[in-house]
């Protein structure tokens, strides 16, 4: 069962809005390139990743400061991976920079370390299996279980751990959702428009107009 740390969390992090629901990646290679995306989408969304593309650059956490000052919502997307305790730091000391979301990799003491370390309302999601990996990458890093069965599994664990939420592909939003209720974020990256250029680095993904009933219950990106 999920702890109750996690079962406060729930769909209420995301808000009611669907414009709250929908998270604009900034993957751009500046602070300022990002910024000026920002302005023109305007009101249209209040929700921005920023991720490791932008961490390399100057002004990332400047940028997080700019984003909440204006008041947008934040979901800094660096997919923790280290000693469990290096993570619970890292986690740590962004919980004071005023970010709504993390992310980290499911690795299990991985997990349950970033849960004990984040506070001020940070919500730490985890990564089941990456949009960018189909089956034939899974069967090479080893998992020759089916996809679904995969991310279930890491979802579960996820939960049990204190996290908030899982980072998946919506193809598995539907199993997440029936096996483990509204409690659970998920925060789905890889959504295209019907008409889409197959152009990205992004596997398992779905068309806006697929499982519609869905997108109202998860987060995108």
């Amino acid at each position: 069962m999920p702890s109750s740390k996690t079962a406060e969390s729930g769909l209420s992090a995301l808000g009611s809005s669907p414009k709250d629901r929908l998270i604009i990646a900034l993957d751009v290679t500046s602070a300022a390139e990002a910024q000026r995306l920002v302005l023109q989408i305007g009101d249209a969304a209040v929700f921005y990743k920023i991720g490791m593309e932008l961490c390399m650059a100057p002004g990332f956490f400047e940028l997080l400061e700019w984003l909440r000052g204006r008041g947008n919502k934040v979901f800094v997307d660096l997919k923790f991976f280290d000693i469990p305790e290096t993570v619970a730091r890292a986690v740590g000391a962004l919980s004071e920079r005023g970010a709504q979301f993390c992310t980290i990799h499911g690795n299990q003491a991985i997990m349950e370390a970033a849960a004990r370390a984040k506070s001020n309302g940070l919500k730490v999601l985890a990564v089941t299996a990456l949009t960018s990996l189909d089956r034939g990458d899974l069967d090479d890093l080893g998992f020759h279980c089916d996809v679904e069965a995969l991310v279930l599994s890491r979802a579960r664990r996820a939960l049990a751990a204190g996290c908030d939420g899982v980072v998946s592909s919506g193809l598995e939003a539907r199993a997440l959702r029936d096996h483990l209720g509204e409690k659970l974020l998920i925060v789905t990256p890889g959504i295209r428009p019907v008409e889409n250029r197959p152009s990205d680095d992004q596997k398992r993904v779905f068309a806006n107009r697929q499982h519609a009933n869905y997108v109202a219950r998860i987060a995108v990106i």
